[in-house]
């Protein structure tokens, strides 16, 4: 799968008191990714709810590698690594000046109206490229 690349300049608002990215947001970057990612698909967020599908995150893990600071232009790159039958992992690596400082994965899964598990449509498939 192909990576999609976003780039990022850090506000001031996502450091902390040293000046440092929080971590926190690392996650925040990682969502604006996704949306990115689902656009250069074919697709939103908001067109998948129209549809009656929801994507949630189950599982997040982060690896720091080195620090971001305040006004630092990143980039957040994303691919969409696994799917399963109803739930996906996509692979985020963030980095500065061409180097990672930072990588890190999510797992979804696809759930409907009910809030239950389904599967993944063939439509969705196709758009998503597996």
């Amino acid at each position: 799968m192909e990576w999609v690349e976003v780039p990022i300049r850090v506000r001031y608002g996502e450091t902390d008191q040293m000046g440092h990215a929080y971590y926190a947001n690392y996650l925040y970057w990682f969502e604006v990714a996704r949306g990115e990612w689902c656009r250069a698909h074919g697709f939103t967020y908001k067109s998948l709810e129209d549809e009656g599908l929801f994507l949630p995150v189950v599982e997040v893990w982060v690896r720091y590698r080195g620090e971001i600071t305040y006004d630092e232009d990143i980039v957040i790159r994303i691919k969409l690594a696994e799917t399963k039958r109803a739930s996906m992992k996509f692979e985020y690596e963030v980095t500065k000046n061409g180097e990672k400082v930072t990588d890190g994965y999510t797992w979804h899964v696809l759930m409907g109206k009910e809030r239950k598990a389904v599967s993944i449509p063939d439509s969705l498939k196709q758009r998503m490229g597996v």
